[in-house]
Order: structure tokens, then sequence, then C-alpha cells
């Protein structure tokens, strides 16, 4: 199924991207450029072809790895990619880790002390956390941990002075698996009210869905037999509970991961944040077609591997599930 839903973002990407108004050409010239200019740059570009031609080049080009030349920077559009891809895929991985860490904390603690004063703690911060969009967390988070008390930078991804060298553009995990920590810290802090902004509505997701796997599973047979067997009811929860409700959760971390993705467009807009999202409000600013197309490309590339990866993922996590 990998190949066909690619096929079909890559057509419906296409047509939606030609048929917004604008001419490319003629944002990225002056206004003193002679028609045989821009008829030149047009050739150059494809774009005196016929609509179903350029697309037959266009899926030519990108079955051979070839993602064109962007119009408004000049480079390859993979290059360019790449270049801010791994910033964004560590800004969504750690926005991810902050949510699940959250999320199935609160979960836990919302079934262990049910019908008590925790589980309402919980289910007020689960209502609260998905009350406000992403946008309006990071502005939040601004103003209280920024502007009032100046905690975290809001822009960029490391401070202008510091003078580290990274050979690779994964900052968070070079510096972390390199043992730099002063440098891990100051990445962390470039990184935290981004990451928290995305993270925040996420957690709420994740909580209340592994909440009502887990109040389901505690009444099933085999967690019945396990607390007749005088185990604890943490270790009960933990060990029985916990790994069959998690398929759920996993299955809605996954939906929403790819939504967390296409989240990092704005939260990197506000945050100065030089990543992919950053880069595609950019081009579609600039009308620069192939870096839109490139860029939507890598987009569901990673989505239809995150969801690989989470069918995978159940048969590690529930044996049933493989056996089956």
């Amino acid at each position: 199924m990998a190949l066909p839903t690619l096929l079909g973002v890559m057509v419906v990407v296409f047509v939606l991207i030609r048929v917004v108004p604008g001419d490319p050409i003629s944002m990225m010239i002056s206004g003193e450029a002679s028609p045989e200019d821009i008829a030149k740059l047009r050739e150059a570009y494809g774009l005196d072809r016929s609509i179903p031609v350029q697309f037959l080049y266009f899926l030519k080009s990108v079955s051979t790895g070839n993602l064109g030349t962007s119009i408004s920077l000049h480079q390859d559009v993979l290059e360019l990619i790449m270049g801010r891809l791994p910033a964004t895929l560590e800004l969504a991985i750690l926005a991810l880790f902050i949510a699940t860490v959250l999320g199935v904390s609160f979960a836990l603690i919302a079934v262990y002390w049910r019908s008590r004063w925790p589980e309402v703690a919980v289910d007020t911060a689960n209502a609260l956390a998905l009350a406000l969009p992403e946008f309006l967390w990071a502005l939040l988070l601004i103003l209280l941990l920024s502007v009032s008390i100046p905690l975290f930078p809001i822009s960029g991804r490391t401070d202008p002075s510091n003078a580290a060298v990274f050979h690779t553009q994964f900052y968070l995990f070079e510096s972390l698996f390199t043992g730099r920590f002063s440098e891990l810290s100051e990445v962390l802090r470039h990184m935290f009210l981004p990451a928290v902004s995305l993270a925040l509505p996420l957690t709420a997701v994740i909580g209340r869905v592994l909440k009502s796997s887990l109040l389901d599973a505690i009444n099933q047979d085999y967690v019945l037999l396990a607390r007749a067997k005088g185990f604890s009811p943490l270790y009960v929860l933990l060990r029985h509970a916990l790994p069959n409700a998690l398929i759920p959760a996993i299955t809605i971390t996954g939906t929403q991961f790819t939504l967390l993705i296409g989240g990092t467009v704005l939260i990197e807009l506000i945050f100065a944040y030089p990543g992919i999202g950053n880069m595609l409000f950019g081009a579609a600013i600039n009308r620069d077609l192939p870096l839109m197309q490139g860029i939507t490309i890598i987009f569901a590339v990673v989505f239809i591997l995150v969801n690989i990866c989470i069918d995978m993922s159940y048969g590690l996590i529930n044996p049933r599930v493989r056996l089956d």
C-alpha cells in the first residue's frame, strides 16, 4: 500500500500546487526582464510544457531521486530538504517523547487512583491541554517562560555565539551520543518551548486513549486472575494491563505523530526554528513549485514510514498479535 499511497499523494500535490494562482517565474525576476528571459526560465524549469507532460517529467525525476532545482534558492531541492529535515525530525521526536512520557504517566495515575483526586487532576489537565491549539500554547509559553521569566530562548537551534561544530544536522543526537553535554543543554534549551507546544495536545490524546484502554483491561479475566494470585495492584497494572492497553494508544500516537510533523510548520515559523516546516512556508510565499513538491513528498514518505513502524510494533508489544 505504500507505493500507491505515495503515488496518490504525488498526484494530489502536483495538481493542487498548479491550480493555485500566481506565476513563480514572474515572482523570481525583476520587472525589467525581457519576454525572452522569462521564456528561457520557463523552459529551464519545464513550465512551458503542458500539465500532463510536466507530471510525467515530475514522476520520472522523482523515481531517480531528482526533486528538481529550487526556483527561489537556485539549489538542488533534495539537498535543501536534507539540510533542514534533521532539525524537524529532532523537534518532532522530542515532542513525541515528552507527550508519550506525560501521557502514559497521566493515564497510569488516573487509573491507579481512579475515583480519587489524582484522576480529577489528570482529567482537568488533559482537558486544558486540548482546549488550546499548538500555536496558542506556543504564544503562552513564550510570554510566560521567555518574556516574563527569561528561561528559554525563542528562536534558532542554538545560540549564535556558540562556536560548536556539528558534523551532522542532528544537533540533539550528535551532542548526546558524543557526550558534549554543554552543547546538549544549549540545544535542548532552544528546543524546549517549541517541543512542549507541540507535545501538550498530543499528551492529552495519549492520556485519554490509554486511560480508556486501561479501564477496559483491568476488568478482563487475566487481570482478575493476576489479582487473585495476590500480586500488588501496581504490578498488575504495569505487568498485565498496560501491555494489552498500549496497542490502541500506539495507533492513535502514530496517527497524531504524522499530524504533529505537519504542525511543525506553524511552530517553526513562530520560533524561527530552521526546520523543513519553516522552509515550506518560505517556498509557498515564493511560489517555489519544485521546493513545495519536494517537501510534501518527503513529508509523505515520513508519514508512510511512521505507519509501517507502528504496524511492526504491534507484534513486539503483544506477542498474541504476532501469532494472529
